[in-house]
């Protein structure tokens, strides 16, 4: 009873919290191995290349470096990939024991192309990286490298002599054992000094080899490990990435305050505009200016520190008009130093030269995102927690009665038995698959939470199987590892272990997950993993996964429940339907197994504002299916704020309303029916454009390119984009400028693009690109533009869920340029199976050009058939045409009725009626 009371005033000490409690969070000169290599200053660097040790293969160089203070030797080496991309490995020479490489990470092992010696002397050496003008150039004393095209330099490494590498060493402060000793004076890691020098004596500092936090002490058998590497980047003044960071979208200097973190924890209210961790860590950061886009791949899963410093930043305009006046021939620069605290330096160097460019880069890596099934993209309804069955009886009912479509309806921790996962509360649900058909019966799905914190309770199979096949996560002295969470004492799989995941995958089977159905689906919440009576509100890092500390693979837990989840759902229905799973703890790769969201934001316009940022911020790295609690998780939002949030929300990826426990009931009719009509208008404009969205993703799964972008990406020679994070767009085509502020009037959307065209979705005005543009809003006002040159199809006909519309008809949306032809597609198929991979899909070309409306087969070896049909046509800027001609695939023609507003030059053309799998052209004439 004890444990529950100790579980039950964490959590009302956390639910009524107003901010993060930032004691709770070590700052950098609170990690120790932070301080000790950010007192490291810039300088002569330590390290020097051993060229008599080169060795160069077709595809490898490897180079032993030295440090001239300690004598210790490590192992560079040094790959060109296919696709313009450079992998850079540092390593010990000759480790005490293994350094741990993260696994599973990249889809596969990078292919390599050959590289060549150009030329060699005792300061270094050149290597070709394929083309004549791009090289790389490995200086010897001090260690530098330098990555060129023609006489640019695109990176340095080691240019600021930042590389620090702690060896594997014997302790010696408590050494008392002569045997030891001996094999000390035989440690490889430490070998005789050179020339009969004497090695520098590396003093002991404190938390070397033992540190403690609040009441915590991490013991560090292996002492300090961590490494170092920092990274120049001229010309560059903007970088983006790694997320995940409630920060702007343009990365901030550090200088005067601490590094960006990436370390997964459960930070509960976080607070905004700081680099605080937050829930997930990739550690991939991009470079961007008007020439070139790059971007740098940190692979460790370890606690990482990222400093940022600019020759630019902190210059007040003052002294900006003093450099432009005086012409400063100061170039930008843009400095990157990486810190991890254990493992090897694995760095992957993405040269782009464009953003499309590294977005395949990075993809050909890590993977992309996977493709969601098409009830994914549409609406779910949450809250911790819907009561009971008769509570989501009479939620589901809700949405009817309102005429409000939605796909999922979710279930919190409250809805299993005593908080163990995978069973159902008997007395609150007693019935699962009865509810569970009643929502089939609508064409509507659930979701219900599984954590991966296990109850200690030996009346619980989960428990006892994880318990008696060992696959729970050791603490230091051997036994099971033990922390508190949501159920009380509980023990953590190793989901590191594969075994381990298979097991988990093999509990989602329908005979195992009692009361399961095939329109039940699963998020993964506490994953970073949340420990509430752990240091930092998580797992201690000398916790061991088989022969690996948790130091070494903390930012991989989350990425490694969210695959063996996704598994499960695949594996129960015989590999043949796409999973639907949402995690919160996420590191590089996480992408493949499904959807992110921005964690425990709150009910406050700022929380609003901010989603914008942190979802483009994971776009750039692969993530696109993320979103934000709709309305905010604490606290209760206003009306408005609601409304606005609905509206924001319904142009995100993965678009979720949910609330905290505490917090007053907000279903979308709730608040008066003004604002219900207002959320039900933007709920249902979601989902007439869920053939776009899908459309979307499609690409996203087959290219990497991000499905909710920065402007930059699409506009990257517009310097007015680079710092842009209040809008966005979705694809290429669409401009979505939320309204964010309380109170609001007006907002200044900025179009851009010269010689563009972008046309208002709801009024269908004209407005010409690269301008600033104010726009006068009300509370129904979602500011959204098409870009002039673009086909983009809709389903008009809202029902009650997304399988409900299937086979409704389309609606085109042409929309013409003067300065190009107008082009779309139209993707369609299963929306569920990976049947897709079999080549049953339809993919459709839609163009317009010489006053000719053409749909064209994009993949003529795909075999997919619909009963979905073009039931309009609207094209924007049109003329007005004496008549319109239909010829369809076979041959026919006809003769189609339309109207033309010659006030908003729009031309509608109501019921061609032809298929939307098939060729046809309509003809103005």
């Amino acid at each position: 009873m004890m444990g529950y009371l100790l579980v039950l005033g964490l959590c009302v000490c956390l639910s009524g919290t107003r901010a993060v409690d930032r004691g709770n969070f070590k700052t950098c000169d609170q990690s120790a191995f932070c301080k000790r290599q950010r007192a490291l200053k810039p300088g002569q660097s330590p390290y020097r290349a051993l060229l008599e040790t080169m060795e160069l293969t077709n595809t490898r160089l490897t180079l032993q470096l030295i440090n001239d203070n300690n004598k210790v030797r490590l192992l560079l080496e040094l790959y060109r990939l296919q696709g313009n991309m450079t992998r850079v490995k540092i390593n010990e020479l000759k480790p005490l024991k293994p350094r741990f490489e993260v696994p599973d990470v990249l889809i596969q092992e990078p292919p390599t192309e050959p590289m060549s010696l150009l030329s060699q002397d005792e300061n270094g050496v050149v290597l070709s990286l394929g083309t004549e003008s791009q090289r790389v150039i490995v200086s010897a004393h001090p260690f530098r490298l330098d990555i060129m095209e023609g006489r640019e330099v695109l990176m340095s490494l080691n240019s600021r002599g930042l590389l620090a590498f702690e060896h594997l060493r014997i302790r010696k402060d408590t050494q008392a054992d002569p045997e030891a000793e001996k094999k000390e004076e035989g440690d490889p890691a430490n070998p005789p000094a050179e020339d009969g020098a004497n090695a520098e004596e590396e003093k002991v500092e404190d938390g070397m080899w033992e540190e403690t936090f609040k009441s915590h002490t991490d013991a560090k058998p292996n002492g300090p490990s961590s490494i170092s590497l920092d990274f120049s980047l001229p010309g560059v003044e903007h970088v983006y990435g790694i997320p995940e960071h409630a920060d702007s979208l343009q990365l901030k200097t550090t200088d005067g305050g601490d590094p960006y973190r990436l370390y997964n924890l459960d930070v509960f209210q976080y607070e905004l505009f700081n680099p605080m961790s937050l829930y997930g860590a990739i550690p991939v950061m991009l470079a961007h200016n008007t020439q070139r886009t790059s971007a740098i791949f940190w692979l460790n899963a370890a606690e990482t520190w990222v400093d940022i410093s600019s020759n630019t930043a902190g210059k007040t305009v003052f002294g900006q008009m003093l450099d432009y006046v005086q012409g400063s021939s100061e170039t930008p620069q843009t400095d990157v130093r990486w810190i991890s605290e254990s493992g090897i330096i694995d760095v992957f160097i993405m040269l782009g030269p464009t953003p499309s460019d590294v977005f395949s880069q990075y993809a050909s890596l890590t993977g992309t995102q996977s493709f969601p099934p098409l009830s994914g993209l549409a609406y779910h309804q949450c809250r911790w927690n819907y009561n009971d069955q008769e509570d989501v009886r009479a939620v589901d009912q809700g949405f009817d009665n309102h005429d409000i479509p939605y796909d999922f309806i979710w279930l919190d921790i409250e809805h299993a038995d005593g908080k163990r996962y995978f069973t159902w509360d008997p007395h609150k649900f007693p019935q699962p698959k009865e509810m569970l058909q009643g929502l089939q019966d609508k064409k509507r799905k659930m979701v219900a939470i599984v954590d991966p914190h296990i109850k200690v309770d030996s009346n619980y199979k989960i428990h006892n199987e994880i318990r008696s096949r060992e696959f729970y996560i050791k603490n230091k002295d051997g036994g099971d590892y033990e922390g508190w969470c949501w159920p009380g004492n509980s023990g953590y799989p190793d989901f590191t272990n594969p075994e381990m995941r298979n097991w988990w995958a093999s509990m989602f089977a329908y005979d195992q997950y009692e009361g399961s159905m095939e329109n039940l689906y699963t998020w993964n919440d506490m994953n970073e993993p949340s420990v509430f009576n752990g240091p930092e509100v998580t797992m201690h890092k000398d916790a061991m996964h088989g022969a690996w500390e948790h130091r070494d693979v903390h930012n991989l837990y989350g990425l490694y429940v969210h695959m063996a989840t996704a598994e499960g759902l695949i594996q129960r229905s015989g590999g043949e339907e796409r999973p639907f799973v949402l995690t919160r703890a996420f590191f590089a790769g996480s992408q493949r197994y499904g959807a992110v969201w921005t964690g425990d934001n709150a009910a406050e316009w700022d929380h609003l504002k901010i989603s914008i940022p942190m979802c483009l911020s994971l776009g750039l790295v692969g993530v696109s299916l993320c979103g934000a609690d709709v309305g905010g998780f604490f606290k209760a939002p206003s009306s408005e704020l609601l409304v606005r949030w609905y509206q924001t929300g319904a142009y995100q990826p993965f678009f979720r309303a949910h609330a905290h426990l505490d917090t007053p009931r907000r279903e979308p009719w709730l608040f008066g029916p003004e604002n219900t009509a207002l959320i039900r208008e933007a709920v249902r404009e979601r989902y007439a454009l869920l053939p776009y969205w899908y459309q979307l993703f499609y690409h996203a799964h087959r290219s990497g390119e991000p499905v909710m972008r920065a402007l930059w990406i699409d506009y990257p020679q517009d310097t007015a984009t680079f710092s842009m994070d209040d809008q966005f767009l979705l694809g290429r085509d669409l401009l979505v400028h939320p309204v964010t502020d309380e109170g609001s009037r007006g907002v200044t959307a900025y179009l851009p693009g010269k010689g563009e065209v972008w046309f208002d979705v709801h009024t269908f005005q004209k407005h010409n690109g690269e301008q600033n543009l104010y726009i006068p809003v009300t509370i129904s006002s979602i500011p959204v533009f098409q870009r002039g040159g673009s086909i983009i199809p809709r389903k008009v006909r809202v029902r009650r869920s997304s399988s409900c519309m299937e086979n409704d008809p389309y609606t085109l949306y042409v929309a013409l340029s003067p300065q190009r032809t107008a082009q779309g597609e139209l993707y369609i198929d299963d929306g569920h199976t990976f049947n897709f991979e079999k080549k049953e899909f339809i993919h459709r070309r839609l163009s317009f050009a010489n006053n000719k409306l053409s749909s064209s087969n994009l993949a003529p070896d795909a075999l997919f058939s619909t009963p979905s049909w073009v039931e309009r046509i609207l094209i924007l800027g049109a003329s007005k045409p004496s008549k319109v001609i239909l010829k369809t695939a076979d041959g026919k023609e006809r003769q189609l009725e339309f109207d033309f507003d010659a006030s908003m030059s729009v031309l509608s053309l109501r019921k061609p009626g032809m298929n939307a799998g098939e060729d046809w052209v309509v003809m103005l004439q």
